[in-house]
Order: C-alpha cells, then structure tokens, then sequence
C-alpha cells in the first residue's frame, strides 16, 4: 500500500494505478498536464492515505500526524521548486488549495479549504508580491472562514452575519464590492469570531494549517452527505478519497479574473453547446456552493472573447482526450486561464443518450462503447415531459422565471427544508423543495422531492449538478423568490405561497406556475433509432472501414 506522494507537473505521466490510486481529480490534472494544458503545479496524497487513517492499522493519533506532515512536507517542497514561491515565505508566499477526489466522482459530498498557508505575516507578504491588498485581505478572510467551518466543524452562520454586517455598513450587495480595507476588518473580526467559538486563535503555521487541512478532506469521507451521496448511487464506502494540493491562482486579483464551471456538452439535453456559468473576482466556491448567483458567463464572451474561444477549443480538447462530455473547473487570474478539475460530466438520462450517440458518430467511441456506457439506463422508458402547448402553455402566466438546471415538468406541494420533503415523499406525494440555496447537504429531501427551486446558485454548482444527476427538474437563482421559514411561506413573484400549496416548475421555458399544469412527454426518437442500430449491429461495419476518428461535434 502506497503512501507516498504524487507529482502534478506539465508532461508528468501519471501513475500506473490509475484513478484508484489517486483519485479522479488528481487523476483528471495529471492527464491534462501531461497533454500540456494550463494545469497548476500540484501533488496528491493517494487513496491509501484515506484507507490506513480510517483503518485500526493507524489509530495512534501521533503517528498519523507525524506521517501526514512528512508526506506533506515533501510535497510541499516539489510546489516550491515548481514555483519558485515559498510556503510561509514573509516575501513570496505559497499559498495552497487542498480538495478531495475520490475514485468515483462525489460532487460537493467531499470538502476543500482554500488560500492554505496565510497568516498576519504573509498577507503582507502576498500584498507586497503581488501589489493587490484586496486579494490578499480577501483570500484570508475566506481561508478563516472555509478552515472555520470544514476543519473545526463550525456553523456557517456566525461568520456569514459578520459578512452580512459588512455588506450593510458599506451600503453594498455583493462581497466582491468590498473595499481591501472592509476586507481586512472583517477579517480580523472573523480571527476574533474564531478564538471566541474555540476557544484558542486561529493557527498562524502554515504547515499546521495545511495537516489539518489535510485531515478534515481525508475526515469528510465518512460525512454524513457523502455516505447518503455513495448510498443512493450504489459506491462502496470502502474506496476513500485521496487529497490534492495545488497551488493556489486566484480569480479574486481583479476585473480579469474570476472563476467558473463548464460542461462541454448541455448536461441537460446532451446538445454539443458550451455550458458555463461564470464570476468576475471570485474564487471557485463562489461558483459551486450554490450560495451566490453566478451571471456573467455572457459578460466573460463580450469582455474577453479570446478567453472564450480558448475556453471553447479546451472543451473539445478534453472530450477529444477523455473521449466523454466534461465537468471542468477553471480559474482565470489576470487574463490567464487555469484549469483546476476535469471529470466525466454528470447528466440526466436524456443527456445520456445524445451524449453517446453523438460520440458514437464522432467516431470517439465504438458503437460497442456507447452501449456499455448506457447500461445502466433503460433507454425505452426515457421520456421527456413539456407544458403542454410550449413552454407558456395555454396562455399560462409564470409567478416568476429562473435559470434551468434540469429539464422537465414537477408540480407538488411546495416543502422548505429538506426534512419537510422526505416526510412528503413517505407520505406518497413528493414535493418541489424551496430552498434560498439548495447544498449538498440536502441530498436526501433532494432525492425525495420531484423538483427543486432555489433563489441563488447557478447551473453548475454542485447541489444543480446533483439534482440532474438524480433526474429532478430544477430551476435556480429565482431572483423574485423570497422564502419565510417562521411563516412556513414563500413569495414568488409577489405572490404568497404557503408550505403544502401545489406549484409547478418548467424545467424548458423556466416559469415557475401555481397550482398543477398540463404536460406532454416525447421520446429521443432520433437517439433510439441509433441504438437500435447498434444492436442490429448495422454500425460495425462503417465503424471498422472508417478510418481514423472524426472531430467531436462542433460547439455552437
């Protein structure tokens, strides 16, 4: 068993153990850094690590410690070398991401804490590296409250009212109009926060910060989301998840920075389409958190269009190298992009099926492998509903219009927390689950409602991607949704709904109605007919005497 570390470095080959060894995300930068893509330098902790941890083989406490330094260390020193920055450097700090990756991928179950290695001394030094004080005051401020609620297991609350006191002081909405000297205010009030709930100040090491880091990732493995996450998708729990730390880029350094999440095909609907959703001078959990609306992908096309197209030729790059649609997570700093994550991207049934016709077409996969990676799908019951009469049905007004994230129609009676759905559903009536920001935490009144309706997030973040995945219909950053959890009620589009009233969600046009609606369903006629085809084995012939493989359907 393994239990050293591995390099992510540009041409580095990666590892003959495969994903099993070190995880899908370290797995996904290693391939692409060895194509040469825009990877940051990095190593991971394999899935060993996880596995011993939790075994009775490695209980003493000082041990585990002692050994998750060392390997820490060595790693460390290969970042160093790679950036010429150093780890605590008063002058030119390394600061660090450290994130989960398990085999098999779990979007949003496993945990990540960012901006590892910042300290009242290298702030100031990450201020006179980079000249930008509201990067570094920004990052720390997110390192103290990221660490504060995955590593010491602290409710979010305390630390987002100290956000939410800011923001009203300034008389502004959003964080990323706070000033640097807002920002290191309330930084410090969130150093202050975190000694009160603790009891002991927030750890100025670098490398104690990066173990316990470390730790918690290895730690959110048996987390509650995660194990009802590898329940209701058949993953064993015997698997782990591996730890990779990267060193940092920052979509927080200013107007042509920012961070985002693309699909290179439509999740959704399968359709050869560039999927984004972006923000200017965020950091990557802005995006997939589901806390924020996320609006300016069509922003980042007209501001930067050459980041556009180079985003646009990275998404037929990868499923040309990966020979699947992809999940990538990106980082733009200063006009210069990094790609940070790439997986086999999560898609509804629908999806699933256009997705592999179009691969089979593009000759990227053999018929025979379009029929494997549908296996697990009865292809004759996929169906898809729609409002009767188009996405207005007859002459219906919408309370209210939100993004699609998941495609269909749900009505049910409106439940506002996750509990309220799962008694609905045992109840034999699943409910449309409203929630300001549906996280992955609800996972279980996710897979118990019928659709999903939330006031914030984007189409990319994790809890979205999770409801395509589990079939749910799913509309997100309803701007005229209000929830009232003491009142049990909700406002959409000024109208009050109370908790148990029946709504429906448009997962087409994006209207959100009172009351039940009618819908018609449809087949993927196109798609079936190819299937068939393969089973008739009437494409193996033009598959074997075609020569080498095409191009993957263009993007639009």
């Amino acid at each position: 068993m393994s239990l050293g570390v591995y390099e992510i470095l540009p041409r580095t080959a990666p590892p003959k153990g495969g994903v099993n060894e070190v995880g899908g995300k370290a797995w996904g930068l290693m391939r692409m850094a060895a194509e040469g893509l825009p990877v940051p330098a990095g190593f991971v902790l394999p899935t060993s690590w996880c596995r011993l941890l939790r075994s009775r083989r490695f209980e003493d406490s000082a041990l585990q410690a002692s050994a998750m330094t060392e390997a820490l260390a060595r790693g460390i020193g290969i970042l160093e070398r790679a950036t010429g920055l150093g780890f605590g450097s008063l002058r030119r700090p390394l600061l660090v991401s450290v994130r989960s990756g398990a085999a098999v991928s779990m979007p949003g179950m496993l945990e990540t804490v960012l901006n590892v290695g910042l300290n009242p001394e290298t702030v100031e030094g990450l201020i006179r590296s980079t000249g930008n004080p509201r990067l570094a005051w920004d990052s720390f401020r997110r390192l103290v409250q990221g660490y504060a609620e995955v590593v010491e297991a602290l409710p979010a609350g305390p630390f987002e009212e100290l956000v939410a006191q800011a923001l009203a002081d300034a008389g502004i909405e959003t964080e990323r109009e706070l000033d640097y000297g807002t920002l290191r205010g309330l930084t410090h009030a969130m150093l202050d926060r975190f000694e009160e709930l603790i009891g002991r100040p927030f750890p100025r090491d670098p490398h104690e910060q990066l173990v316990r880091a470390a730790g918690a990732v290895f730690r959110s493995w048996d987390a509650p989301k995660a194990a009802s996450y590898r329940r209701l998708n058949g993953i064993s729990n015997g698997g782990g998840t591996a730890v990779t730390v990267q060193a940092m880029v920052f979509g927080n350094a200013g107007g042509a920075s920012g961070s985002g999440v693309g699909f290179t095909r439509n999740p959704a609907t399968g359709e050869p389409e560039l999927y984004l959703d972006f923000q200017f001078n965020g950091q990557g959990e802005d995006v997939v958190a589901g806390r924020q609306t996320t609006p300016d992908a069509q922003h980042l096309q007209v501001k930067l269009p050459s980041v556009w197209n180079q985003l646009k030729a990275i998404a037929h790059t990868l499923e040309t190298l990966f020979r699947d649609a992809q999940d990538f997570e990106f980082t733009l700093q200063c006009g210069t992009l990094h790609l940070l994550q790439a997986r086999s991207a999560k898609r509804t049934q629908w999806a699933a099926l256009r997705i592999a016709v179009d691969l089979v077409e593009a000759r990227l996969i053999s018929p025979a492998e379009g029929m494997a990676r549908l296996a697990g799908i009865d292809v004759g019951t996929v169906t898809r509903t729609r409002v009767a009469g188009g996405p207005d049905g007859q002459h219906l007004q919408p309370l209210a219009r939100a993004q699609v994230a998941g495609i269909g129609v749900a009505s049910g009676p409106v439940a506002l927390d996750s509990e309220t759905a799962q008694r609905m559903y045992a109840a034999g009536t699943p409910a449309i689950l409203v929630r300001r920001a549906t996280v992955t935490a609800d996972i279980e009144g996710m897979a118990s409602a019928a659709g999903i309706l939330t006031a914030t997030g984007g189409r990319t973040s994790h809890a979205a991607v999770v409801a395509r995945q589990l079939g749910k219909v799913c509309l997100v950053a309803c701007g005229e949704l209000e929830i009232d959890p003491g009142r049990r009620s909700c406002c959409i589009g000024g109208h009050s709904v109370q908790e148990g009233e029946v709504v429906s969600l448009d997962g087409d046009g994006g209207g959100i109605y009172l009351g039940a609606i009618e819908v018609v369903s449809e087949r993927p006629e196109r798609e079936l007919a190819a299937i068939a085809a393969w089973h008739r084995g009437a494409t193996a012939e033009s598959w074997s005497s075609g020569g080498s493989p095409n191009s993957v359907t263009s993007l639009s």
